[in-house]
C-alpha cells in the first residue's frame, strides 16, 4: 500500500526526488496516520498539517549534518516516517515502541525531546552558535514552531538575542491558527493580518522598490515625505515585528505547496543572519472530519473511517478525574461571582470549554504562557478574587519562579488545578507529571491536596476557594471512581480512614488510593489486616493520625504516584524523624529518581511495583520481618 514510503530507509533519498514523488510520498504518509489512529489515541490533526512542510524540509537540508528542532515535538510523526522509522511506525506511542515525540535514542535525526512548546528558537540557536564556535559554521539551523507556541516569552528572549549575535538562524513559522485550541492574543491577531492581507501577500516587492527609489528633497519636505515612506512601509510591509528583532521575514506562503516551499526553503538556506519564514498550513490537512474540528482531532480516541466519517472505538471509558474537576469548577463559578479560571491554551485538555462558554467573562486562556498564567492570578487574588490556575502539572512547573515570588511569598489565595499529575501513560517522559509534589512542597504556605476519589474533587476545591492563601490539587490522567463509604469533610491537615486495621498501615496520597484498597483486600485473604488511609494532604500533613499508625501498626507503607525524591512518603519520612518515630518500620512506594517511558499507566505501575499487586509484595516482606523480629524480641 506504501509503495515509496515503505522503501525510504532516510531522509536523504528525498533530496532527489521530484515534487511528484514527493506528493506521493505525503499521501502514503497520511493513510499511515489514518490507519493509525484505528488502533490507539494519538496526535493527529497536527501530524496532518506539516507534511508537506516536513518533506520539503528534508529534501533541502541534510539534517544528519544540519539541526532541526521541532517545537513541540507532538507533531513529529511525519519526520519519524521519512527518517527510516516506518516499519517500526505501528509501536509509537507503546511500551517498548517509538516515542510519541523526538527521541534523541531512536534517530540521529531527533536532536531533542521536544514535549514542551516555546524552546526551540533558544536551542537551535544554541546549536548555531556552538557549532560557529567549533569550525562547523557550514551547518544550518532550523527551529520549526507553531504560531500557538510563538507567544511565549522564551520565544521573544531567544529572538532578542538571535538579532544581536546576528547568526544564521532558520525560524520556520507554521501557521494554521491553532495550538491546541483556537490560539489567542495580540500576536495571533497580528498574524492574521499579515496572512490576511492581500496586497501585502501581492504587492510587496513592488511597493518596496517603489519606496526605495522615491527621491527626497530639502527639509520639511524631506521630513514629510520620510515620515510618509516609513509609515506606508508600517502599513503595507508584512513582519516588521520580526525585522525590528533582526529577522529577514518572507512569506507568508502556502505550507502545502511543496514547489513553493522548497524554491523558498533553497531561497533562505544560504541567508546570512536570522531568517523567519512564514508558512501558512492547515490543521487536520487530508482528513475532512479533522479539517472542519482540529481541536477535536488533536488527540481523537481511537476510531474507525466509515467512508469519511470517523466512527469511535472504546467509546464507554468512564469518566476521567478531569471531568469532575471541570464539573467542580462549574460549580464553584455559579455559586461564587469572584471564582475566575486561567488556562495556558489547554482549555480542551482540561475541558473547559463549558466553563469558557457559561462564564467567559471570567475565564481567561492566557496562551502557552504559564509563567504569566500564574502571576496574572496572583494580580487578581490580590485585589479580592479566587482565581483557578488550570494547568497540567509538566506544564505548570514553567512558573515555577512564579509560584515562589508572586504566589507563596505573599500568601495570595491562588488554587493550582494540577491536571495529568502522575503518570500519562503514552505521552511519556515529558508529560508525566511527576514531580509537583516536590516542586511545591518546598515553599511556605501552599497548602497540597490530592483527591483519593471523584467525590472528593469539589469539596476540595470548595475549600481551596475558602482558604485564605496558595492551594494545589492534583489529580491523574486516568478513569476516576467513587468509593461507597460515609463522607467525612474536606479539614486542613486531616486524612481520611478508610479502612482499619491492626496489622499495618497504607497511606495513599490521590488516586492510588484505589490500589491501597485492591491490596488490603487481597491482604486480608492472606490473613493480613491492613489498615487503608487517604492522606488528602501531602502539607500539610496529619500528625496524629501519623503518631496513631507508627505507634499501632508493625509497619508502614506510603504509596503515591509521583517521585519519590522530595514527594509525600519524603515528607512522611521528615515527620517521623522530627516525631522520634520508627522510621524502620516504614517504606515509601512511588516513582524512583529515573525518566519513565511510555506505556499505559496500568502497565508502568505494575513494572515500577506501585500496583496492587507490588504493594501486597512490600506489606508481605515488611510483615514478615518485623513478626520475625517481634518473636525474637527485638
Amino acid at each position: 500500500m506504501h509503495e515509496m514510503l515503505s522503501k525510504l530507509e532516510s531522509a536523504e533519498a528525498l533530496q532527489s526526488m521530484t515534487d511528484e514523488q514527493l506528493e506521493q510520498i505525503g499521501s502514503e504518509i497520511r493513510d499511515v496516520l489514518c490507519n493509525l489512529l484505528a488502533t490507539r489515541t494519538a496526535h493527529f490533526a497536527s501530524n496532518l498539517g506539516v507534511v508537506e512542510l516536513t518533506l520539503a524540509l528534508h529534501s533541502v537540508f541534510d539534517f544528519r549534518r544540519d539541526r532541526l528542532i521541532w517545537d513541540t515535538g507532538h507533531q513529529i510523526y511525519p519526520h519519524k516516517l521519512v527518517t527510516g522509522r516506518y516499519h517500526e511506525f505501528q509501536t509509537i506511542r507503546m511500551k517498548g515502541g517509538l516515542m510519541g515525540y523526538p527521541n534523541p535514542a531512536e534517530s540521529e535525526y531527533d536532536l531533542f525531546m521536544t514535549g514542551h512548546a516555546g524552546c526551540s528558537v533558544s536551542t537551535a540557536l544554541g546549536l548555531k552558535s556552538g557549532d560557529d564556535l567549533q569550525g562547523q559554521g557550514s551547518r544550518k539551523s532550523v527551529a520549526v514552531i507553531g504560531d500557538g507556541a510563538f507567544p511565549s516569552g522564551i520565544v521573544f528572549e531567544a529572538m532578542n538575542n538571535a538579532g544581536e549575535l546576528n547568526s544564521d538562524l532558520i525560524v520556520i513559522l507554521n501557521d494554521n491558527k491553532m495550538s491546541i485550541c483556537p490560539r489567542v492574543g495580540a500576536v495571533a491577531n497580528y498574524l492574521d493580518r499579515l496572512r490576511t492581507n492581500p496586497f501585502y501577500t501581492g504587492l510587496k516587492s513592488e511597493v518596496v522598490k517603489m519606496l526605495n527609489k522615491l527621491p527626497l528633497f530639502g527639509d520639511p519636505a524631506e521630513k514629510l515625505l520620510a515620515q510618509i515612506k516609513e509609515g506606508v512601509k508600517a502599513g503595507m510591509v508584512g513582519g516588521m515585528l520580526f525585522e525590528e528583532f533582526g529577522f529577514k521575514y518572507i512569506g507568508p506562503i502556502d505550507g502545502h505547496d511543496i514547489r513553493l516551499l522548497r524554491k523558498y526553503m533553497e531561497m533562505i538556506k544560504d541567508q546570512k543572519g536570522p531568517t523567519l519564514l512564514h508558512v501558512v498550513t492547515e490543521k487536520g490537512r487530508g482528513y475532512r472530519p479533522a479539517e472542519k474540528d482540529p481541536v477535536y482531532f488533536h488527540t481523537p480516541p481511537a476510531f474507525a473511517d466509515e467512508a469519511g466519517a470517523p466512527k469511535i472505538l472504546n467509546s464507554s471509558e468512564k469518566p476521567a478525574f478531569t471531568n469532575f474537576a471541570r464539573d467542580a469548577i462549574l460549580s464553584q463559578m455559579k455559586k461564587n461571582p469572584k471564582v475566575t479560571v486561567m488556562t495556558a491554551a489547554m482549555c480542551q485538555g482540561n475541558k473547559l470549554e463549558p466553563v469558557r462558554d457559561a462564564f467567559a467573562e471570567r475565564f481567561f486562556d492566557v496562551g502557552i504562557c504559564e509563567s504569566h498564567a500564574v502571576a496574572f492570578a496572583a494580580g487578581q487574588a490580590k485585589v479580592g478574587m479566587r482565581p483557578i490556575v488550570a494547568i497540567y502539572s509538566t506544564f505548570l512547573q514553567r512558573s515555577y519562579d512564579q509560584i515562589f515570588q508572586e504566589v507563596a511569598l505573599q500568601n495570595l489565595p491562588v488554587t493550582m488545578m494540577l491536571d495529568r499529575a502522575g503518570l500519562t501513560g503514552p505521552d511519556g517522559p515529558t508529560h508525566h507529571g511527576l514531580y509537583d509534589i516536590g516542586y511545591m512542597r518546598v515553599f511556605p504556605n501552599i497548602v497540597m491536596m490530592a483527591p483519593g476519589d471523584a467525590s472528593e474533587m469539589e469539596p476540595m476545591l470548595e475549600f481551596s476557594l475558602n482558604h485564605n492563601g496558595p492551594c494545589s490539587i492534583r489529580y491523574p490522567k486516568t478513569a476516576a471512581l467513587t468509593f461507597d463509604r460515609p463522607r467525612q469533610p474536606i479539614e486542613l491537615g486531616k486524612s481520611e480512614w478508610v479502612r482499619f486495621g491492626t496489622d499495618g498501615a497504607i497511606i495513599a496520597f490521590g488516586a492510588m488510593l484505589q490500589q491501597a484498597i485492591d491490596a488490603a483486600e487481597k491482604l486480608k485473604m492472606e490473613g493480613l489486616d491492613v489498615a487503608v488511609i487517604n492522606a488528602r494532604f501531602a502539607k500539610p500533613l496529619d500528625l496524629e493520625m501519623l503518631a496513631q499508625v507508627f505507634e499501632e501498626c508493625r509497619f508502614v507503607v506510603t504509596v503515591e504516584e509521583g517521585a519519590l525524591m522530595g514527594g509525600f512518603g519524603s515528607a512522611v519520612l521528615e515527620a517521623a524523624c522530627a516525631n522520634g518515630w520508627d522510621t524502620r518500620i516504614m517504606r515509601t512506594l512511588g516513582i524512583p529518581d529515573r525518566y519513565i517511558e511510555h506505556g499505559e499507566r496500568g502497565e508502568i505501575l505494575a513494572e515500577l511495583g506501585i500496583d496492587a499487586n507490588g504493594i501486597v509484595n512490600v506489606c508481605k516482606q515488611l510483615s514478615e520481618k518485623y513478626s520475625d523480629a517481634s518473636s525474637a524480641g527485638v
